[in-house]
């Protein structure tokens, strides 16, 4: 494995806002009679939804793969194109990758939760989406009800880039702002397919933390090169 030396740590934040309906699953080992049939991911602490940062990175790690890989996305993470590796990381033997990315959850604003609060919703925080699947044969319809994160709702977002080689850092963060802009033309959570998961990504800030000395910095200019591949 190779050896690197951290140089700086560079932080990413934005506001994350769910466009439409959002559900990423969590536990229901509990569910009495007329509960939700699948809830959505809240934190333990507050019971507030929350976004897990495994999420994002496993979504817009994907999106790149299929993007950048001559042969699409492959049978494993391992087989990514290079630069997808040192930024997500790898673990094919003999060549084992950190990754540089580091995905934080994503928690609600505060501004939100007053927001949110005051209104009447189905769920603490939440809404209540009632689907059926019909059997065709029988023409049988499967109620169910899945809890979603409603839309407006906005989240902190923040991931920590590890720069480790000068010549790299041009294009992880090309890369990294293409991610970006491929998970706003996509979706994250489940049900994507029926509209779901639809998010945007704003007010960009970038802070670069020298390794050695602490010493933080904002990068207005790295911040306004995500800000654009905002949708």
């Amino acid at each position: 494995m190779e050896q690197t030396q951290l140089l700086e740590k560079v932080i990413i934040r934005a506001v994350l806002t769910v466009k439409t309906g959002l559900h990423i699953g969590g536990s229901s080992d509990y569910a009495p009679i007329g509960a939700v049939d699948s809830v959505f991911v809240r934190d333990p602490l507050t019971k507030q939804p929350m976004i897990p940062g495994s999420s994002v990175k496993g979504k817009m790690r994907t999106l790149l793969a299929k993007t950048r890989n001559g042969g699409g996305i492959g049978n494993s993470p391992d087989n990514d194109e290079e630069v997808v590796l040192r930024l997500f990381g790898s673990a094919q033997k003999n060549h084992i990758l950190f990754s540089r990315l580091q995905f934080s959850d994503s928690f609600v604003k505060d501004t939100s939760i007053k927001q949110f609060s005051s209104l009447d919703t189905d769920t603490y925080l939440g809404e209540v989406k009632f689907e059926n699947t019909i059997n065709r044969a029988t023409g049988v319809a499967n109620p169910r009800q899945i809890e979603r994160v409603p839309a407006g709702m906005q989240f902190d977002f923040q991931l920590v880039y590890n720069l480790e080689k000068e010549a790299d850092f041009t294009q992880d963060m090309d890369v990294l702002r293409d991610g970006f802009r491929l998970l706003q033309l996509d979706y994250l959570g489940g049900h994507g397919s029926r509209g779901y998961g639809r998010v945007a990504f704003s007010g960009f800030s970038v802070t670069r933390v020298d390794a050695h000395t602490g010493k933080a910095k904002p990068d207005a200019e790295l911040a306004g090169q995500f800000e654009s591949a905002s949708l």
